[in-house]
């Protein structure tokens, strides 16, 4: 029964239909106030009449003699106690009957103002109907006379007021109700019933939200409940697609761990076998060992921070100040570049890497994070022109608080698609075998280490993007 109750108090139905029922209340007392005093003025100027029309009877009598039984009788009848007349300055008590000796109050319906005719009802109500009035006024008929004025009793006043009241009360209940009703019904089939449906749908859709079934079903009204429903919809379509992703990441994620467990064991073989073709005399040797060493090291990193995925983010930015130009080296032969310029006699398309950074360019940032930045940028450029041959140019300079490192190939630019998702897992994939992971871990990376990246320009001559960073402290 309390929750019927609390249900009844919260709903929306309910509290509509008690304001429309106060406020036509509210309207009705503002009626009322002028009525009731309106009311009051028309009860006395009736009743100054009635006594006007006795007052004749006694002036078309003979000698202006009636007898007191008569006298009573009309007075009666016309609902007061004495009747005077106003000749000139001369004032004339026409009928007395049996007039009191005290007057409570004095009203003049000629001088009397809408406030004061306000105020006079309420004080006649307040009164309770336990006074004695004398009330002036305009005579019916002009025989000299100037004024008529009338001696009674507040107790009919009273009674009449009252009933007055009653009634009015009772017929502004009626339309308030009868009003509320109507207003009622109407928002409800325009806008709590839609708000209904809304709110059963957002319940539905948080217990279930990746149940399409649960998803609110927009209608075709195109006032602000239409646009909500359509958005709600939308809303409810991007959050499934969004939770459906994450599972899928998910498993993902799960399957990566699995596959860098066994990778690690992999590359810690491949890191003892480099460690054996160290000890070669051979000066090449020695040095492609030492590159495969580093990016086995770099592998190894790798799979330790994938297993970690999930868990925790990025680790912060180790920030310090590096040589550039070599850092762009050890990405030239981690991605293979190297070997393909050497191999130059060679048939077939080749991808040269041209390392435009002066030899003592200092960057302040994370250096791993810079160079899985760069490898992937460069991959990604190297992928693309692979079929066709080109070259890939990586350049660098200061302008002002800020270094601007680009990347740029002479590619055939970008699709549509790629450039609307860039940087959007998944979706912004440069390449036929891209997953679109790198470009999305290249923003990460990024603004981990306090800048941004951005694609400058991509048309037929080419693509570029590039990278802004903070210059640092120590630069």
């Amino acid at each position: 029964m309390e929750t019927g109750v609390e249900t009844l108090r919260s709903s929306l139905s309910s509290r509509l239909l008690l304001l429309t029922i106060c406020f036509v209340m509210v309207v009705e007392v503002f009626v009322y106030v002028p009525s009731i005093a309106q009311f009051r003025r028309s009860f006395l100027e009736q009743r100054i009449t009635a006594a006007q029309i006795a007052a004749l009877s006694l002036v078309e009598a003979p000698d202006h003699a009636i007898s007191k039984d008569l006298e009573f009788a009309l007075l009666r009848t016309a609902g007061v106690k004495a009747v005077s007349l106003q000749l000139g300055d001369r004032r004339q008590l026409m009928m007395e009957g049996d007039a009191p000796a005290r007057i409570d109050a004095r009203y003049d319906l000629r001088k009397s103002s809408i406030p004061n005719m306000i105020g006079d009802a309420f004080v006649t109500l307040a009164r309770g109907g336990k006074g004695t009035i004398m009330v002036s006024g305009e005579p019916l008929r002009r025989l000299g006379e100037e004024e008529i004025s009338i001696i009674l009793d507040e107790s009919a006043l009273f009674d009449a007021m009252a009933l007055y009241s009653r009634n009015v009360m009772v017929l502004s209940v009626i339309i308030s109700v009868f009003t509320a009703g109507l207003v009622f019904l109407t928002l409800h089939f325009l806008m709590v019933r839609p708000m209904r449906q809304i709110t059963r749908s957002m319940v539905a859709f948080r217990q279930r939200p990746d149940d399409p079934e649960r998803a609110i079903v927009p209608s075709d009204r195109h006032d602000e409940l239409g646009v909500a429903e359509r958005e709600l919809a939308r809303m409810q379509e991007e959050l499934r697609l969004a939770l459906n992703q994450r599972k899928r990441l998910a498993h993902v994620g799960a399957a990566v761990s699995k596959v860098n467990h066994d990778l690690r064991n992999i590359l810690a073989t491949a890191q003892l076998s480099s460690d054996r073709l160290m000890m070669i005399d051979d000066p090449k040797v020695r040095d492609m060992s030492s590159r495969m060493i580093s990016a086995i090291d770099r592998a190894i990193v790798l799979c330790e921070r994938t297993l970690k995925y999930g868990r925790a983010d990025e680790p912060p930015p180790k920030k310090r100040t590096f040589n550039l130009h070599d850092l762009i080296e050890d990405v030239r032969a981690s991605v293979g570049l190297d070997l393909q310029e050497e191999n130059a006699s060679d048939d077939g398309p080749k991808v040269h890497l041209d390392n435009a950074v002066q030899k003592d360019f200092a960057l302040y940032a994370d250096p791993d994070h810079m160079f899985r930045v760069l490898m992937n940028l460069v991959r990604n450029a190297a992928n693309i022109l692979e079929r066709t041959g080109g070259r890939v140019a990586v350049t660098a300079e200061r302008k002002g608080e800020c270094h601007f490192v680009r990347v740029s190939d002479t590619g055939p630019g970008l699709s549509k698609k790629a450039r609307e998702n860039l940087f959007v897992p998944f979706k912004g994939s440069t390449g036929a075998r891209g997953t679109g992971l790198g470009l999305a871990i290249v923003a990460e990376l990024v603004e981990a280490n306090g800048g941004r990246v951005a694609l400058e320009h991509s048309d037929d001559s080419g693509t570029t993007f590039v990278i802004e960073l903070p210059c640092g402290a120590s630069t």
